[in-house]
């Protein structure tokens, strides 16, 4: 049960190394999960009291809990029967476009600081080496060097400093102020910190930048181009900083080494969440009958750990014979006859039948910045990874829990809710129209700093070059 799930590329190719942004020895450990737990803190209320363990929860550990029931996430919970999910051909889906791929903005290369298509950015580990680098080459003298490829390696929030004219370059000088802080009180910045908790929302609640935009600069004189790179960082950075409404089911778990029983299976329940029940309601609800993306916290992946989910796909398998099944009929055992049950003294009372399913996900990861011009579903990263579970359901068929096949499978899931907004207190004062042909009115750019000190480009802007983006 300990065995990590397989991952494989878009074309189905096994993917031997997974690329860490956590050390060695923190992976070998299980530092890492406190590591996650200092950014999950962010978007997710702490719940008070010490982890659960096996005696506060027995008879019964299967049932879906408060914290983690699928009518708190998915936009409309209409299906909690596997047989209805069939007959309305539910058993894969994919979205008509994936979450967009962008970077998770390392706090240790400057975040959206980062000069990413200068060669001579030296992206080193040392937070210190990038910060010097640009610190002897501000932004302000090669915009006066009239040099013009040079303007145009600056990095995302020099750019957008230069558009709004801000004298300061308060948005950079936010970006690489959060790396001193950690620099200063620890002497290094972990490569793992960056802001993934914006880009996984941002990349399916606002639209794909598709093309390079170019914008006069608030000095009336330097273009400026916005490649689609620069403005998913941007509004990466807003979905990170702002304000949003986030809906959240499971709960976390800061064990590096949980407690297992005779089988293998975790007995903490906050390790054992999402509940298989829980994870096929949400995803086939959210994805396959809302069409619309959730994030997932793949806590056994060493990657940036925030994933917009794009499809699935799943089939059934009989766990009393342990054999694949043609249909939901052959994978279901009845109560009486599950003789062969490792789960037996954690199901659900009043359970009836049991059915097995290996679900494929299809989830987006990660992809480095460039200046491509132009940008596609095509040139998204894609990931595939399957989890085996099984299913309790009562004597109407219907979703009342389950148990995991795997002890490493998603641990949360969340979502912001259908419309919602990503927004600054300072948007209310970016009165009038904004023309990337002419100079940032002065409502617009005083607004902007304001925003920008804290940590936020203006949501009016990142909006409107999306939209040039796509005009």
């Amino acid at each position: 049960m300990s065995r990590v799930p397989e991952k494989r590329d878009e074309g189905g190719n096994l993917i031997g190394t997974v690329v860490s942004v956590f050390q060695p020895d923190e992976i070998a450990d299980g530092h890492y999960v406190y590591h996650r737990d200092t950014v999950r803190q962010r978007f997710h209320t702490t719940v008070q009291g010490a982890i659960i363990s096996l005696a506060d929860i027995l008879p019964g550990k299967a049932p879906i809990e408060d914290s983690d029931r699928p009518e708190n996430l998915v936009d409309t919970l209409r299906y909690t029967k596997p047989a209805a999910m069939d007959a309305a051909d539910l058993s894969k889906a994919r979205l008509a476009e994936s979450p967009w791929s962008d970077d998770y903005w390392a706090i240790y290369l400057g975040i959206l600081g980062k000069r990413y298509a200068d060669p001579s950015f030296p992206a080193s580990q040392d937070w210190e080496d990038n910060y010097e680098y640009v610190r002897s080459r501000p932004f302000h003298e090669i915009v006066r060097s009239g040099d013009a490829a040079a303007i145009d390696r600056l990095s995302p929030s020099e750019k957008y400093d230069l558009l709004v004219g801000d004298p300061k370059g308060t948005l950079t000088g936010a970006m690489w102020a959060e790396g001193k802080s950690y620099h200063d009180a620890n002497g290094s910045v972990e490569p793992w910190m960056g802001i993934c908790h914006g880009w996984a929302p941002a990349s399916y609640m606002l639209p794909r930048p598709r093309k390079v935009v170019t914008a006069l600069a608030a000095d009336g004189r330097t273009n400026l181009r916005f490649y689609p790179s620069d403005i998913k960082a941007l509004a990466s950075l807003l979905w990170a900083n702002a304000r949003t409404v986030t809906k959240f089911i499971g709960s976390r778990s800061n064990d590096k080494d949980p407690e297992t029983d005779e089988v293998g299976r975790v007995t903490s329940s906050r390790v054992f969440d999402t509940n298989p029940g829980t994870w096929h309601m949400s995803v086939v609800n959210q994805i396959g009958a809302a069409r619309r993306s959730l994030v997932m916290d793949a806590t056994y992946d060493y990657e940036v750990w925030n994933q917009p989910v794009h499809g699935y796909e799943y089939y059934y398998w009989n766990p009393q014979s342990m054999q694949w099944a043609a249909n939901l009929a052959g994978a279901t055992v009845p109560r009486a006859q599950f003789t062969k049950d490792r789960f037996a003294k954690y199901r659900t009372r009043s359970f009836a039948t049991v059915a097995g399913v290996a679900m494929r996900v299809r989830y987006v990861v990660e992809t480095s910045p460039s200046h491509r011009e132009s940008d596609a579903a095509s040139n998204d990263a894609i990931r595939t990874v399957d989890y085996y579970y099984d299913l309790e359901l009562d004597g109407e068929g219907t979703i009342l829990g389950g148990e995991w096949y795997l002890n490493r499978h998603p641990d949360f899931l969340w979502t912001p809710p259908p419309g919602a907004r990503a927004r600054t207190p300072s948007d209310q004062f970016a009165t009038g129209s904004f023309s990337p042909r002419e100079a940032m009115p002065e409502a617009w750019r005083k607004a902007a700093w304001r925003a920008a000190a804290n940590g936020m480009p203006l949501a009016r802007i990142v909006e409107q070059l999306i939209q040039l983006a796509n005009a």
